[in-house]
């Protein structure tokens, strides 16, 4: 039996059983050898895992869906290092999960946003910020400061991220509920964001 496209695009149960083949071997050829090149699973040097302060404010901003306007990937151009710093490299997100590299930029990208304004400009700024960004279209999170960061599940969460690779210790386990006491969510979500892209020199 001659086998032409026509036989293919005559028969949609083919054509669709041919597409999924084409795609998953198309997919497992760019996607597999990521898997062994160093780049691209191995930490940067200088990268830590987050610690739970930083790890609830991650939470936090996954959450309040901070990534729908923010992205945290600085790509290779000129324009954009040019604004943002050193362009981002996969060995920065090994720690994170998912990631929040994101397309879609409303506000700016928060990528190297690590110490680049202290604690107090971003508590301004969460509870209003156009306080000091007048045209800012970014809603308020005053509601923050009065919350208190959820410990509950820490310890939880530090044992699940340790079977997946992250290198905490028992130490660390032990004393996180300890670290969260005290702290409120706006702390939680600006320790996250002052950690942002500092394991790579910006300039």
């Amino acid at each position: 039996m001659k086998f032409s496209h026509d036989l293919i695009e005559k028969n949609s149960a083919l054509l669709i059983l041919l597409v999924i083949l084409v795609v998953s071997v198309g997919g497992l050829v760019e996607i597999v050898p990521l898997y062994f090149q160093k780049s691209t699973t191995e930490p940067v040097a200088g990268l830590k895992p987050y610690t739970p302060v930083q790890l609830a404010g991650r939470d936090i901003y996954v959450r309040e869906g901070c990534y729908n306007c923010h992205s945290q990937m600085i790509r290779p151009f000129r324009a954009e290092t040019e604004r943002y710093g050193h362009y981002s490299v996969a060995g920065e997100f090994v720690y994170d999960r998912p990631f929040q590299w994101g397309s879609k930029r409303t506000g700016p990208d928060l990528a190297r946003v690590g110490g680049r304004y202290s604690d107090d400009w971003h508590r301004i700024h969460l509870n209003n910020p156009r306080d000091l960004v007048p045209e800012s279209n970014m809603p308020a999170y005053a509601w923050l400061a009065k919350s208190p960061a959820d410990a509950s599940d820490i310890e939880t969460k530090l044992k699940v991220l340790r079977t997946l690779g992250h290198p905490y210790t028992d130490e660390d386990i032990v004393g996180a509920k300890a670290q969260l006491a005290g702290k409120s969510e706006q702390d939680a979500l600006i320790a996250y964001l002052q950690v942002l892209g500092t394991a790579v020199k910006t300039r």
